[in-house]
């Protein structure tokens, strides 16, 4: 699915959101800046957009994005060529619940909107969690449920019926835009990622909710 709607993809995450997921994005930058990380792992890094912004802005740091859709990881190169930073980034078909990189060996992971479409979010976190040295940070931006009435009731009109029908018109994809909106509903009643976090390993957990709980960025820290 995700490979059918790669040729649409940034510009659809930029235009249904009407931009938001640029400043979400940059807050993920924000917290990193924190800890200047040198070695990131970017999991399921899609076309790379998160990536680049942190090659970008993180100066000295070497970035790995993994994703398995080949279509997806295919624009993200053309992008990092095109920007200059192949010195930088390097992407690479894999799997994020079975990163093939050893212990202890980033100082920091992201994940941007992925987590959510594993077979089992669980493992993934505990991949990050087994590949982060001790120390280090995971950092999960994903999409949460508002619990501001109003705002909530408007998200959930266009999230549910508009987006659908945009996204259906511009990348002739039936079922992607579809998918969108059940596998947030889906995700957020199964699962609670502060918990499966700190089941995992995870402590000094925090949970930033954004734009009035549209999204939430979790951070999490390996302290082995």
């Amino acid at each position: 699915m995700f490979n059918d709607i790669a040729p649409k993809y940034d510009f659809l995450n930029h235009f249904l959101s009407l931009g938001i997921d640029r400043y979400w994005r940059r807050l993920v930058i924000a917290e990193l800046n924190r800890s200047k990380p040198v070695n990131i792992l970017d999991v399921a890094t899609g076309t790379a957009d998160l990536a680049i912004l942190e090659a970008k802005k993180l100066k000295n740091s070497k970035i790995a994005g993994i994703d398995i859709a080949s279509t997806m990881l295919s624009i993200g190169q053309k992008k990092v060529i095109r920007q200059g930073l192949t010195s930088q980034i390097s992407l690479q078909y894999a799997d994020g619940q079975n990163l093939p990189f050893d212990n202890d060996y980033f100082d920091a992971t992201s994940i941007a909107f992925g987590l959510r479409n594993f077979e089992n979010p669980a493992r993934g976190i505990h991949e990050m969690f087994r590949v982060l040295k001790p120390g280090g940070k995971a950092l999960i931006l994903e999409f949460s449920t508002s619990r501001n009435r109003f705002f909530g009731f408007l998200f959930d009109f266009y999230f549910g019926k508009m987006l659908p029908a945009i996204g259906k018109w511009v990348s002739g994809h039936s079922r992607a835009y579809t998918y969108l909106p059940e596998s947030v509903k889906e995700f957020n009643q199964k699962y609670n990622l502060t918990e499966v976090m700190r089941t995992e390993g995870f402590s000094d957990i925090k949970a930033k909710t954004l734009t009035f709980g549209v999204a939430t960025l979790y951070i999490g820290t390996k302290n082995v």
